[in-house]
């Protein structure tokens, strides 16, 4: 597995805070993208997903007022609508190569680090 390290976070975000903290501790270097700054565009979201190895509705932050009536919504559009509305996408995610991982608990961000 490749080296490089990115996390895809929002500054503001308790969980995302935390997942910084374990990246600095452990001491790699790693890139830090600010989705909100950086849009991520809709190929970027498919192969998160697929890096991930879950569902493009696994991805969307269900809770969030903008989810709501999404429940019949196509996998392409709904990473429409995360590429144009970054609070719709879970956080924070960490990718290590062709591997990735949802930072919700933080904890298994050192999962994918010893790897």
């Amino acid at each position: 597995m490749g080296d490089k390290i990115t996390i895809y976070q929002k500054p503001t975000c308790s969980k995302c805070r935390e997942a910084l903290s374990i990246l600095k501790e452990s001491g790699r270097e790693f890139d830090s993208i600010n989705y909100y700054d950086d849009r991520l565009t809709v190929e970027v979201l498919r192969e998160l997903v697929r890096k991930l190895g879950i569902s493009v509705r696994d991805l969307l932050r269900a809770d969030e007022p903008l989810a709501r009536g999404t429940e019949s919504v196509d996998d392409d559009e709904l990473l429409r609508l995360m590429a144009a509305n970054p609070d719709l996408i879970q956080r924070p995610i960490v990718v290590r190569g062709d591997s990735a991982v949802l930072g919700r608990p933080p904890e298994r961000i050192k999962k994918l680090l010893d790897n």
